[in-house]
């Protein structure tokens, strides 16, 4: 089964929700899977590539807007802490050396100021929420990258040949690789909503990132692990040696 071209050369376009006003990530209504004529495999192959990968390209686009306006205002913020922590430590050390008298009540204010800015974006999760955004589109972006050159090497595969096995076979393998990107996607985005609900109802920003867990190494200092006998106390029988006869 030979497969055509997988990327396509424009912005994807896979129906009315294609626009921004499509779903959001997260949202339980989700996207309508297109419907199509198995009659073509590789036609239809290539239509649910096309709208894999737009739904994944959509919500990492969201992430960034998202990320933008939250940024911004995390930095206005910050910044507004910063200058009134300066100002207010400043104006008593200027009113106590005489450089400008009665200004102590102000630096009062400046740190009321900074107090406010700092409990703002605290309490909105400005800074953090723009944090995660970040990360899920980081992440998404590499399960999509992953999944481009997985698809290349399966229609390389069936372009080159000799093609293993039957045709279904290649249907079958092409879907478990769409299928296994859809379930990433949706789990980046699990991830960083219950990451959001997490910070919401604690106030504190979880420590959790968006990739894999990696395979642990085995400690050089630990002690090696201890066998022990098998239960009962009996212990296994060996083949005794023969006494060598004398000459």
């Amino acid at each position: 089964m030979g497969q055509p071209e997988m990327q396509p050369e424009g912005p994807p376009q896979d129906g009315p929700d294609a626009g921004p006003d499509g779903p959001r990530p997260g949202d339980p209504a989700g996207r309508t899977l297109p419907l199509g004529d198995w009659g073509e495999p590789a036609q239809r192959l290539d239509e649910l590539y096309r709208w894999v990968e737009g739904g994944a390209l959509r919500t990492a686009d969201w992430y960034l807007a998202d990320r933008l306006w939250r940024r911004r205002a995390a930095r206005a913020l910050r910044g507004g802490t910063a200058a009134g922590l300066v100002v207010g430590a400043a104006l008593p050390l200027l009113d106590t050396t005489g450089a400008v008298s009665g200004c102590a009540p102000w630096g009062c204010l400046a740190l009321l100021l900074a107090a406010a800015c700092a409990g703002v974006d605290r309490g909105f999760g400005l800074t953090s929420g723009w944090l995660r955004d970040m990360a899920a589109a980081q992440a998404i972006d590499r399960r999509l990258r992953t999944l481009q050159f997985d698809w290349a090497a399966e229609s390389a595969r069936e372009v080159l040949g000799p093609a293993e096995g039957t045709a279904a076979e290649a249907v079958d393998r092409c879907l478990g690789i769409l299928r296994r990107f859809s379930e990433d996607v949706a789990e980046v985005v699990r991830t960083e909503t219950t990451d959001w609900l997490l910070e919401f109802r604690t106030g504190r920003p979880p420590l959790s990132v968006h990739t894999a867990p990696s395979a642990q190494r085995p400690d050089p200092t630990a002690p090696a692990p201890r066998h022990f006998p098998p239960p009962g106390g009996t212990r296994p029988n060996m083949p005794r040696q023969r006494p060598p006869e004398p000459r």
